[in-house]
């Protein structure tokens, strides 16, 4: 597993910490994953072991303050204490905010749901003062939104690797969270001609992956992704694979 963000939920058993942990995680989950790492644990930390009671009993000003020194490349602490005041008032509102989502999704195709849910956290925290930044990306504005399908993937997945939680939300609705590794992979199986990485991109690929597996496209992403995280792309194996 290590090193990847998604390890970070193994830490928390009940579900409502854990949809928490998880949008911290891939919120913070650009640049290099040495420093991901450590930029989530900060944040994981300071919110404790239980970081839905945590929010729950904290006032804003208290959050900003004990994360007024947290730094990680385009996130600074107001931005990262604005963004967990929002996700806990909105899982306070819905029991989860799995519950939230699925609502959405029952109401509306799936990326719209996803760009809604994006759109109400951004609305809470421009509230509190703050802007969404980097943390949260819109399905609406065309890119592939890796980070927000990751998250995904780990709630509403279970097996081995992806721990859960989610039942309300079924597997074949996830996207694949394409990066570079993702989409050259994607074009030499054929799923994708496209030269850039974006939502299209993303919908082209789960596309193709949709053909060997309709109730659980996204299975694949790990796996196939570890050669880029393990920096093995050059290994025999990932040149087999590749054809």
């Amino acid at each position: 597993m290590h090193p990847d963000p998604l390890e970070f939920l193994y830490n928390f058993p009940e579900v409502e910490d854990r949809e928490i942990a998880g949008l911290v995680a891939s919120g913070l989950a650009y640049g290099r994953v040495s420093q991901i790492l450590k930029a989530v644990e900060k944040v994981l930390v300071f919110t404790g072991p239980s970081p839905s009671e945590f929010l729950r009993n904290t006032v804003f000003s208290d959050v900003k303050a004990g994360l007024s020194e947290f730094k990680y490349r385009f996130t600074g602490g107001n931005e990262m204490a604005a963004f967990l005041v929002s996700l806990s008032s909105l899982q306070k509102e819905n029991g989860l905010i799995g519950n939230y989502l699925a609502g959405l999704v029952d109401t509306m195709p799936y990326i719209q749901a996803l760009d809604t849910f994006a759109g109400e956290v951004v609305n809470r925290m421009e509230k509190l003062g703050t802007s969404s930044g980097h943390l949260l990306p819109r399905p609406s504005r065309g890119s592939a939104c890796k980070r927000l399908h990751l998250f995904m993937r780990w709630m509403v997945r279970q097996d081995e690797v992806d721990p859960g939680g989610w039942s309300m939300i079924p597997p074949s609705e996830l996207v694949v969270p394409v990066d570079v590794h993702m989409h050259r992979m994607g074009k030499h199986l054929g799923f994708t001609s496209r030269k850039t990485a974006d939502a299209r991109t993303a919908a082209e690929i789960t596309g193709g992956f949709k053909e060997l597996c309709p109730d659980d496209p996204v299975k694949y992403d790990f796996a196939l992704t570890r050669f880029g995280i393990q920096q093995l792309t050059d290994s025999e194996l990932f040149k087999e694979l590749l054809g």
